[in-house]
């Protein structure tokens, strides 16, 4: 047995629990010419900034429809536009015509959310800003200069300072490939962080990551994955040889609680508006393929939203999203039965006999991941139990698909653990 078992911060577990969240990715560069990646070099005129029917809340209702527990907006991105009320530098919503220089889409897209009753959170990226000349979390194009960092830096920290302290708590906040801890010549980020928002999840540092990416942009967590790592700085920048499997998988032995985040764009790797491109959005059978291999794998679904040059979410996008919530809600929004229980074998009586397809096994992550093995028998027809499925990781949740069975009842062996383990959540699915 362990007696040092690795469990998860109260925000982590909330974290979780959301399963599904959304990033708006709409800046400046939307209405770059060629699209925006040419813009991570130039800057552009914010005069040609225009979004001209802005509707956060049409965003909101957008991850209401999907079921986001929680909500992500680019308040800058690569290219450095400052898309809140910020005096930092001239390069924002200040120095736009756009509502006389008095916008603040950060508020717009944060009161939307707490309409909506979605957890907010915000992205910025130190590691890339245009109007800075940084590429690589360096100034001067990546080359550095000493000076010149330490004065970006003081930006970022009030950039941080600013979000966090202005617009009430929020949820998470996202440093895209990270921020630069002050050790490695970085912004000091955590003291403000931890003063403002303390029940914020961090996304992330060699310092913290309170969660961890999947290591790719398709949705897709391997399996097993866990949700602890060997330590925090298993995250890091470096692409050493097996970082990208620690990502994958996770590590059963690891000392730090970073669970996954499989981001994926709605849109085939479009993560900004483009126009004509709707025969990118991501086909059903492919996102629920996805949700399977993410929520159904222990992690978090982040999907990667495009409003328009006019500020909207488009029309096709907004169906699909709507089509994959009710999807959603039709496997697994009422359960055939469902316990809980601790222990060794955990039993599931039906009401009567039933055909089953589906299996959602949730531990008590309060108390750590305790199983290594499982399997689930059914009492079939002939009152015989036999084996449904098994499998190895179970984390927050873990949901299996198997052939239709008719059974009177089901039962969780948990073959292998390190603590007596303590099972939350055990549902069986007629999908």
């Amino acid at each position: 047995m362990c007696n040092n078992i690795v469990k998860p911060l109260d925000k982590q577990i909330k974290w979780q629990d959301c399963e599904v969240g959304v990033v708006y990715h709409f800046d400046l560069p939307v209405y770059a010419e060629g699209g925006w990646t040419v813009h991570i070099h130039k800057p552009m005129d914010p005069d040609l900034y225009n979004p001209s029917k802005l509707d956060t809340d049409q965003w909101l209702e957008a991850a209401k429809a999907v079921g986001a527990g929680y909500a992500i907006f680019t308040a800058t991105h690569f290219n450095g536009f400052l898309q809140w009320q910020s005096d930092l530098y001239p390069y924002g919503l200040k120095q736009s015509k756009w509502r006389s220089g008095k916008g603040d889409v950060v508020r717009d897209f944060i009161d939307s959310c707490r309409k909506y009753g979605i957890e907010p959170g915000l992205y910025l990226s130190c590691h890339r800003n245009t109007y800075w000349k940084v590429d690589k979390h360096k100034v001067n194009w990546g080359e550095g200069d000493d000076e010149e960092q330490k004065n970006f830096n003081q930006i970022c920290e009030k950039m941080v300072k600013e979000l966090c302290s202005r617009y009430g708590d929020l949820f998470q906040i996202w440093f895209d490939a990270g921020v630069k801890t002050p050790e490695e010549g970085g912004p000091d980020v955590i003291p403000i962080v931890d003063k403002y928002q303390p029940n914020m999840v961090f996304y992330h540092s060699l310092q913290r990551a309170e969660h961890r990416w999947i290591g790719n942009e398709d949705g897709v967590a391997g399996y097993p994955c866990w949700a602890t790592i060997p330590t925090v700085k298993s995250h890091g920048y470096a692409h050493k040889q097996n970082r990208r499997d620690i990502l994958f998988h996770g590590d059963p032995e690891g000392r730090a609680w970073s669970p996954g985040m499989c981001d994926m764009p709605l849109r085939d790797h479009d993560w900004f508006w483009k126009p004509n491109r709707e025969d990118r959005i991501e086909p059903l059978e492919t996102l629920f393929d996805c949700y399977y291999k993410s929520v159904g794998r222990n992690c978090n679904l982040l999907l990667g939203l495009t409003p328009d040059r006019d500020g909207l979410m488009p029309e096709p996008d907004m169906k699909r999203l709507e089509e994959l919530g009710n999807e959603i809600t039709r496997r697994f929004g009422k359960a055939v039965a469902q316990t809980d229980g601790d222990g060794e074998m955990v039993e599931l009586k039906l009401d009567k006999p039933a055909i089953i397809n589906h299996v959602s096994i949730m531990e008590d992550i309060a108390y750590g991941e305790r199983v290594r093995e499982y399997v689930l028998e059914g009492l079939l027809p002939g009152d015989k139990w036999q084996k449904i499925c098994d499998g190895i990781s179970i984390g927050h949740k873990r949901i299996q698909q198997f052939e239709p069975v008719e059974a009177k009842a089901v039962r969780l062996r948990c073959i292998k653990s390190i603590e007596r383990p303590k099972i939350r959540n055990l549902s069986v699915f007629n999908a």
